[in-house]
């Protein structure tokens, strides 16, 4: 774990092994499950509720490992609601099974369950061309479109199936949860329509992947919407936290460990953003392609593993310094955009 700058700090000494709680605060309990790829855990949060049950916020993959350790953890316990922060399979992906076998209702926002239950459809459909065209003309070669081709719709493979309904949530809603009060903070750029969760009394944040301690979230642009600005409505959200938080309130994040100090984070994490439209101003005086632009932005090597990720993020710092005008884009014959510095 890298080590913090001095405006923030770990005020929690214990990290739970997996599939074991540590106790937060009053109520509030920290849950980490084991994750299969390079994060290696997610953080959950269990709340304790009325009449001795839990509501239980963001759930892990679908895996049996997962489920394995809900069970154990559950054994003889009533779950109330469980709470999705946002519709990816490492936070959504066992809800649908907690909800099949504890009967608990789903809660999230419109846009993330419906986003969610999109794409658990495409499991097992062949790679759609406008993807196909999305990722050559990021500057994919065969090799990598056929991979593209090969593993399209793995997504519902690790998202158990989802409740045919839901309870929404939307921004400002207040969830009583035991004798606490829970305001929902929507946000927006790494996903459609992210949820956390503001208990101002007691001074938490439940941050899902909104903010995390020690790496920025990724923020991408998929072949679904190829003009897309997230990377705008992310550094909006950045801005509209930095004015919500403070330095005292208890950042519970999905990955990485409790912190203090969010204002300060909220603020680096945009420094870091403008420094990569500095880095991409810099080596666009020639043209470029999106592939082309992965080492101005980012320090870990780009593998097939990850080359997804990497060129949505690409792709989004290029469609917002599109929209402010600092970029220009060309596209060739074979439909590849060269970009260059307006």
């Amino acid at each position: 774990m890298p080590s913090l700058p001095d405006y923030m700090h770990y005020p929690l000494a214990d990290v739970p092994a997996p599939g074991q709680t540590v106790p937060v605060a009053d109520g509030v309990s920290w849950l980490r499950m084991p994750l299969p790829f390079l994060l290696g855990h997610i953080n959950l949060w269990l709340l304790d509720d009325h009449d001795d049950t839990l509501a239980i916020i963001d759930t892990g993959l679908n895996t049996r490992d997962t489920q394995d350790h809900w069970r154990k953890l559950l054994d003889g316990k009533t779950v109330n609601r469980i709470v999705i922060t946002h519709m990816h399979p490492d936070h959504v992906g066992s809800a649908g099974w907690l909800h099949e076998h504890y009967d608990a209702p789903l809660y999230m926002t419109r846009a993330e369950y419906l986003m969610c239950r999109v794409l658990v459809a495409d499991t097992g459909q062949p790679a759609p061309e406008a993807g196909v065209d999305f990722y050559r003309a990021a500057g994919f070669d065969d090799d990598a479109l056929q991979r593209y081709r090969d593993r399209f719709g793995v997504f519902g493979k690790a998202v158990y199936p989802m409740p045919q309904a839901y309870h929404r949530l939307q921004e400002d809603d207040v969830l009583r949860i035991g004798a606490q009060d829970w305001r929902i903070v929507t946000t927006s750029g790494h996903c459609p329509e992210h949820a956390s969760l503001f208990n101002e009394q007691a001074g938490l944040f439940i941050a899902g992947d909104q903010i995390l301690p020690t790496i920025s979230s990724n923020v991408s642009v998929w072949p679904t919407e190829p003009e897309a600005d997230p990377m705008g409505f992310w550094l909006d959200s950045c801005r509209k936290l930095k004015d919500l938080l403070d330095d005292d309130v208890l950042v519970l994040p999905s990955h990485g460990k409790p912190f203090r100090g969010a204002p300060g984070r909220l603020q680096a994490l945009i420094d870091e953003h403008e420094d990569n439209f500095d880095a991409l101003r810099a080596l666009c005086r020639e043209p470029q392609r999106a592939v082309d632009t992965f080492a101005a932005l980012f320090k870990s090597r780009i593998t097939d593993g990850n080359l997804i990720m990497a060129t949505g993020e690409a792709v989004a710092h290029l469609n917002h310094m599109l929209q402010q005008g600092s970029l220009v884009r060309e596209t060739d014959d074979d439909g590849v955009h060269r970009y260059r510095t307006a």
